[in-house]
């Protein structure tokens, strides 16, 4: 996989960027580890990271459950200058049409057709519930500046609102990436479509009882 590439497209200007690959030994690791330090910056909207610990473990998911390669890789970076939070999750497996064509429901689907579906609830290829993506989709919608999804020749933007997928140069494999509000307010139970509760899970996991109550 080129990194040099990814971080020159995506994270050019940046300093303080960190990179993590990951695999099915170490991928819950990766992301206590990640958001944890996310966490430590108590200017980062708490409901933006309550929305987004739990879209990230599904995307990193996601690459070892659909990609068919066994690692991938996480990059991130945090610019309080211009409050915002970038996360890219890549992979360089079988793509994303090619996945959702193990499902027979979506055999005939085109490549820029694969990108438009795979944010919607519930699509899959069978190995999982569809959720993923769609999850981050909202999140994107409610507090992203950028919101990519490349594979293959393809590429699905969100611009204004609005769904856009163009052909792009060719990536072989998955990138997922967004460039996040870190100081927009957002409700995390929409992010998950009110299935679960992100923010107790998050406020669980990441956020001691006395920095609980500061919140507060």
């Amino acid at each position: 996989m080129n990194i040099k590439a990814l971080l020159e497209q995506y994270f050019k200007q940046n300093t303080n960027t960190t990179i993590d690959a990951f695999d099915m030994e170490n991928i819950y690791d990766v992301y206590q580890r990640i958001i944890k330090e996310l966490s430590c910056h108590f200017e980062i909207e708490v409901s933006v990271l309550q929305g987004l610990s739990y879209c990230f473990y599904e995307i990193l998911d996601n690459v070892l459950t659909h990609s068919e390669k066994k690692s991938g890789v996480a990059i991130t970076n945090y610019n309080p200058d211009e409050s915002s939070l970038g996360v890219l999750i890549a992979d360089d497996g079988i793509g994303i049409w090619k996945s959702l064509r193990q499902n027979k429901e979506f055999l005939d689907i085109t490549e820029e057709e694969a990108l438009k579906t795979c944010i919607n609830d519930k699509v899959t290829d069978g190995k999982g519930m569809g959720f993923g993506l769609y999850s981050t989709s909202i999140l994107a919608k409610k507090a992203a500046m950028k919101f990519e999804i490349r594979s293959g020749e393809s590429k699905l933007n969100l611009k204004n609102g609005e769904i856009i997928v163009e052909t792009d140069s060719y990536w072989q494999g998955t990138i997922v990436f967004m460039k996040l509000y870190t100081n927009n307010v957002i409700n995390p139970s929409e992010i998950v479509a009110y299935r679960t509760d992100c923010a107790a899970q998050y406020n669980e996991s990441f956020i001691d009882n006395e920095n609980l109550e500061k919140l507060w």
